[in-house]
């Protein structure tokens, strides 16, 4: 379509649009959606992304949405470029799946220290705040080193 520096943002548009300055809209057919091209005066931009890169819309009734929304409901289509799916290979995050797995891991542990917490503070309050003996914190300590390695 065309290079990034020559794109228009939304705000430029919509101001050329209410000052009735835009002669024509041409939607365009890409890979994975659709852009769209305007002219106005002897120039053609391409609408441009919030970070500057060319607009892509994955559904056509998105940007005809838009283009109503602004005032502008005659245009040209192309869709000679047009592929409905960009390739899975284009898109896929490979990390997602460690990044949920990450996720659950985390709260599974946020949970579970917790509810140790929670057990605690509940026998600091029963009243029974008496010191532990050294064979009786063994004895817990042990448990503990039991529990851990899965014996």
């Amino acid at each position: 379509m065309a290079t990034t520096a020559d794109t228009i943002d939304r705000t430029t548009l919509e101001h050329l649009v209410e000052a009735g300055a835009i002669r024509g809209a041409s939607i365009v057919g890409q890979p994975g959606g659709w852009g769209v091209v305007f002219q106005y005066g002897l120039t053609e931009r391409v609408l441009a992304a919030r970070r500057g890169a060319i607009r892509n819309y994955r559904r056509f009734e998105t940007l005809v949405d838009y283009l109503k929304s602004i005032g502008i409901a005659k245009y040209q289509v192309d869709a000679t470029g047009y592929a409905p799916v960009v390739p899975a290979s284009d898109r896929k995050r490979t990390d997602a799946a460690q990044r949920m797995k990450d996720a659950h891991a985390a709260v599974a542990y946020r949970d579970w220290l917790e509810d140790k917490v929670k057990t605690a503070r509940a026998g600091l309050d029963d009243g029974s705040n008496k010191p532990i003996s050294d064979a009786e914190w063994a004895a817990e300590r042990a448990q503990w080193e039991r529990e851990a390695s899965g014996a």
